[in-house]
């Protein structure tokens, strides 16, 4: 199984999406949340080339982009293989 991590903000719908998404798919992750790190968010504007929109998901070494991708990526059938890596 990929490591997973998202950066979020705690009152972001499409983060809790994303969240709902992978917890029903079984798998866990790590949540970088910048209402509490806001420190974070050069390191995730870095790691997504430039994103500066929140969530930026992350499996393994792949940037997913937010949830419209996370979500396309599952309807395509594409997630699961994704996760398993």
């Amino acid at each position: 199984m990929q490591s997973i991590e998202l950066y979020t903000m705690k009152t972001c719908g499409f983060c809790h999406a994303a969240k709902r998404l992978l917890t029903s798919k079984g798998v866990s992750f790590s949540e970088v949340n910048l209402n509490a790190q806001p420190e974070r968010r050069a390191e995730m504007m870095q790691r997504a080339n430039g994103g500066r929109t929140v969530p930026q998901i992350f499996i393994g070494k792949t940037h997913v982009g937010g949830y419209d991708e996370l979500n396309a990526l599952n309807r395509a059938g594409k997630l699961d293989a994704l996760l398993a890596g």
